[in-house]
C-alpha cells in the first residue's frame, strides 16, 4: 500500500550538498521512523515519501523553501563581546547556546568578530541551501 499521512515508516537515507558532501545519512545506524505529515521531518522529505511503497528508492532535490528555509537576515543578531562567556573567545564559525527568556536554547554561529561586537547567525546551519536526498522505504505501518 501507498505511503499517506498518518502512516509511520522507517526509511534508509542520505542527504548530500550540491558538491556530493554528505552531511546526514542513517547508514550505519536503525532506520529513521517518523509519522509522515506530523511536521517531524522537513516538509520536502515528508512530502517526497507521501505514495511510495515498501522497499521502493528515490531521489530528491529539495531548494530551501521544501527544506529549513530561506537565510533570514533578522536572524543575525549583534552582541557586544562583553556579554558573552569570558572563558572562551570568539571565533568565526564557533557555536554557541544561547537562551531565551523562557530558558529555550538555541545554537548560534558566530559569522563575524570586531573589538567591541560579535555577529551571531541564528539560522538553521541548512538555511538557504539546496538539499539532495536518497530515501529507501524500509517499513510502512
Amino acid at each position: 500500500m501507498p505511503i499517506k499521512k498518518g502512516d509511520k515508516v522507517k526509511v534508509e537515507y542520505t542527504g548530500t550538498l550540491d558538491d556530493g558532501t554528505v552531511f546526514d545519512t542513517s547508514e550505519g545506524r536503525e532506520p529513521f521512523e517518523f509519522e509522515v505529515g506530523s511536521g517531524q521531518v522537513i516538509k520536502g522529505f515528508d512530502e517526497a515519501v507521501i505514495g511510495m511503497e515498501k522497499g521502493e528508492e528515490t531521489s530528491v532535490v529539495l531548494e530551501p523553501p521544501e527544506a529549513y528555509g530561506e537565510i533570514d537576515p533578522d536572524l543575525q543578531k549583534i552582541v557586544a563581546r562583553e556579554k558573552l562567556p569570558k572563558e572562551r573567545e570568539p571565533k568565526l564559525g564557533r557555536i554557541l547556546e544561547l537562551r531565551t527568556n523562557d530558558g529555550i536554547s538555541i545554537p548560534g554561529r558566530i559569522v563575524e568578530v570586531t573589538d567591541k561586537d560579535v555577529t551571531i547567525d541564528l539560522n538553521h546551519p541548512l538555511a538557504g541551501i539546496t538539499l539532495h536526498f536518497k530515501i529507501k522505504i524500509i517499513e510502512i505501518s
